[in-house]
């Protein structure tokens, strides 16, 4: 049994409450993000290189440390593995981890220490959150289903060791200490036995594997990639005839990766598993971003723990200062990574709110002004 809701809330409230301070002062919060930045980029050696004096401000990092996109990264992280994690890590890689690839190949990153505590605690915030608002903590009573992808994929020589690495989804999930509190089922190491394959009957074993361990638990939730979520829920009906409303009764969907998910996604994904509460998360192999604050459909920026800044038609800008309506392209400062273009575009709705609406491309941009210039502000 949960304490009473005064008791819970005040065990869980100081996960959230550092976001909640940077909601009312985001300005505040990234120049501390930057302070505590400066020096873990200093000690690297490309760092170094870029300290021509003292930065003592957000403009001064600006001018003198470049925007850099992954492709620029990998020379870089190839220093990382074959010399000295210092060449651009303020500390050592704990593991490896590779994006989806869902649009081209796979990128494959370090995860240090400090920024896999990062993908934990900001992790959680969604849920947290959720409770929080809702006063409902019935989501803590029962198991999570577990969706993720393997974490066990491929192996490469890091300082003449072959080390392993898999999917970041499942490698964040399987090495993540508030999945020992909040039962994620089945445990990713399960997942992990399936094989590494991510074709259709790979995901047809693992989804059977999900059903027959969870089918007689208490599913308060989802967390995931959405439409890995939604191709569970297909499978269910398929296979069994069954909405998975008919077998669980999630107090709501944790749903990541994607875009729309609440105007795309929202309406088919409450069809099965009935009027659950559809809740953005903003994450990314880099880290994790932002997610849903309230009932409004829009992320909002982890500022107390990543430096954000905009490359808009009249120049970079932070994220919060921009206004409704402006949006450009996404530049993230995290423990690992100084001034990194991730490829997502952002538009501001106001007063923190955001929406990433796809990745850069000639197609995305296009879609985004003829969808302006015709339909006009719709946020």
């Amino acid at each position: 049994m949960l304490p009473d809701q005064e008791g819970i809330k005040g065990i869980i409230l100081p996960y959230v409450k550092p976001w909640y301070d940077s909601i009312e002062n985001p300005q505040k919060a990234q120049e501390q993000v930057l302070a505590e930045l400066l020096p873990k980029y200093a000690q690297t050696e490309y760092g170094q290189n870029l300290f021509a004096h003292k930065i003592g401000s957000i403009a001064e990092y600006q001018s003198n440390f470049p925007i850099i996109n992954y492709s620029e990264l990998i020379p870089h992280l190839a220093a990382v593995r074959e010399r000295s994690y210092k060449a651009f890590l303020s500390e050592p890689p704990q593991t490896w981890v590779m994006t989806r690839g869902s649009t081209g190949h796979s990128k494959v990153l370090p995860a240090t220490q400090t920024h896999l505590k990062q993908i934990y605690s900001c992790g959680a915030r969604a849920i947290i959150n959720h409770a929080l608002k809702k006063q409902n903590y019935e989501v803590f009573l029962g198991v999570i289903l577990n969706l993720n992808f393997p974490s066990n994929v491929h192996t490469m020589n890091v300082d003449g060791r072959e080390v392993s690495y898999g999917y970041s989804s499942g490698t964040y999930a399987r090495l993540n200490p508030m999945f020992d509190r909040v039962s994620l089922l089945p445990r990713q190491e399960d997942i992990d036995k399936i094989g590494s394959g991510i074709s259709r009957r790979d995901w047809q074993q693992r989804f059977e594997l999900v059903y027959e361990m969870a089918k007689d638990h208490n599913v308060t939730a989802t967390m995931g990639v959405t439409p890995v979520i939604l191709h569970f829920a297909r499978y269910i009906k398929h296979r069994y005839g069954k909405l998975p409303r008919d077998i669980w009764k999630p107090q709501a969907l944790f749903c990541t990766s994607v875009r729309k998910i609440q105007f795309k996604y929202g309406p088919i994904l409450k069809k099965y598993f009935g009027g659950v509460p559809i809740v953005e998360m903003y994450t990314a192999t880099e880290g994790v971003f932002g997610q849903q604050l309230d009932d409004w459909p829009y992320i909002t920026p982890n500022y107390d723990a990543y430096l954000f800044e905009v490359v808009t038609g009249k120049g970079v800008k932070l994220l919060h200062e921009l206004k409704r309506g402006e949006w450009g392209r996404l530049i993230i400062s995290s423990c690992m990574l100084p001034r990194y273009d991730i490829g997502d575009m952002i538009e501001a709705a106001g007063k923190n709110y955001f929406r990433i609406f796809g990745r850069r491309s000639t197609l995305t941009l296009l879609e985004h002004r003829l969808y302006r210039a015709f339909l006009g502000w719709t946020l």
